[in-house]
């Protein structure tokens, strides 16, 4: 579980204990995507480590990344800007397999008539992120 740092403070001033440790490395990506749910950040500024996603999927994540807040892009245009123009559910399922979605932001891919298409956290959260983004 993580704690806030005031909680923290507050929990070893009044215990010797350190189960209360916790890894600050997710300090500053908590701070930002809080930002963002609350309307006070539209990019990300973290150090993505995207070794494990290889080949076309991690051209689609990388270029996910480019796709501006409160903008879309088609699942076929995604894939034409990668050179692929006829991979559209490929990079359909590049999407479905991003690790860090809201920072690499496939709630943004949606298909070419305008519809939303598939979301990983359901149809109802993207479409509630591309309102949010819209205002």
């Amino acid at each position: 579980m993580l704690l806030s740092p005031a909680l923290d403070a507050q929990l070893r001033r009044d215990s010797e204990l350190s189960i209360f440790d916790y890894d600050r490395r997710l300090d500053r990506p908590t701070q930002q995507i809080t930002e963002f749910l609350n309307h006070r950040r539209t990019e990300f500024d973290l150090d993505l480590d995207l070794q494990l996603a290889r080949g076309f999927r991690r051209e689609v994540l990388t270029r996910m990344q480019t796709i501006p807040y409160g903008h879309t892009q088609s699942y076929r245009q995604l894939a034409t800007d990668t050179d692929r123009p006829g991979a559209a559910r490929a990079v359909g399922a590049a999407c479905s397999r991003n690790p860090i979605v809201l920072v690499i932001p496939c709630h943004r891919v949606i298909r070419t008539d305008g519809s939303v298409g598939e979301y990983a956290g359901g149809i109802a959260t993207k479409k509630s992120l591309l309102r949010m983004e819209a205002r």
